[in-house]
């Protein structure tokens, strides 16, 4: 009926509470762990799930598998910023890192950025709470020094009420410490829609005014639409592997289509395993 779709056979079903080592053990015939064999073995170019994100990295990790010398795969997302999208990551994978791994997050998100999004030489900032070199855990100090000497344009740390601006195509964090950034943006995005929606139509003078600047509220909640996204890439894997936000309605997945599929075609596993060394 649809040329070029082949439609494989799970009857099994990955729970969002399901422990997500179980897509190697017990749930190996759910959608996702079928699917992601399914690349491993080369029958596709690149895998798309909006289901469970701990199932989808232990999957990549495991059934797909990493890049040759990438210690941990990472889960980066496009965040809207005031002058410019960036992406963040780790955002979850990861609780725990070393900065060796930091190190490779960068390079894998300058790639990235740099393949995928059209940025020329694109900038990396390290997540931290100042920008001097001295500031941090041990865990960030030993970091920065890793990162300066990466194959990278290094710009140095980052304070977070900075990464909002978008001035850096690139935020490094540990698993723990991006997705509690990466939260908390969220949180204060949609609690200032709320407010300003609150404002707006409290009165009919407010209401006048709000039909006044509608047109610039509705460009900046598309700049923050997650189905204008589309999905986050898992990188350092060995084919690409994308997650799509759990609610995600059709163009949301047509979008992760989109950007798995540019991922696929612009040579970004080839440059990360170029730039990665045992």
């Amino acid at each position: 009926m649809y040329q070029g779709i082949k439609i494989l056979h799970a009857d099994d079903i990955m729970d969002m509470h399901d422990d997500p080592t179980e897509i190697v053990k017990s749930k190996k015939n759910t959608s996702m762990a079928v699917g992601l064999k399914a690349l491993a073995d080369g029958e596709g170019d690149a895998f798309v799930s909006a289901g469970s994100t701990g199932a989808l990295v232990v999957g990549g990790s495991l059934i797909v598998k990493r890049i040759k010398g990438i210690k941990r795969v990472a889960l980066a997302s496009f965040i809207p910023g005031k002058n410019n999208n960036y992406l963040m990551l780790d955002i979850g994978a990861n609780a725990d890192c070393r900065p060796e791994m930091l190190y490779q997050f960068g390079i894998m998100g300058s790639v990235y950025m740099e393949k995928v999004d059209g940025r020329k030489n694109p900038t990396v900032g390290l997540l931290n709470i100042g920008t001097e070199d001295t500031k941090g855990s041990e865990l960030y100090k030993e970091s920065y020094a890793l990162l300066k000497e990466a194959p990278v344009n290094f710009v140095g740390n980052v304070e977070s009420r900075e990464i909002p601006k978008g001035d850096v195509d690139v935020v490094v964090a540990d698993g723990f410490t991006g997705n509690i950034a990466l939260k908390l943006i969220e949180g204060v995005s949609l609690t200032m829609f709320s407010m300003i929606k609150n404002v707006l139509y409290r009165n009919i003078k407010h209401k006048i005014g709000a039909l006044l600047i509608k047109k610039g509220l509705y460009e900046i909640k598309a700049k923050s639409d997650y189905t204008e996204i589309g999905g986050a890439p898992l990188l350092g894997t060995r084919k690409p592997v994308f997650k799509a936000h759990g609610s995600s309605n059709g163009k949301a997945i047509k979008n992760a289509i989109g950007k798995a599929a540019a991922f696929a075609q612009n040579g970004v596993i080839e440059k990360i395993s170029g730039n990665i060394t045992d």
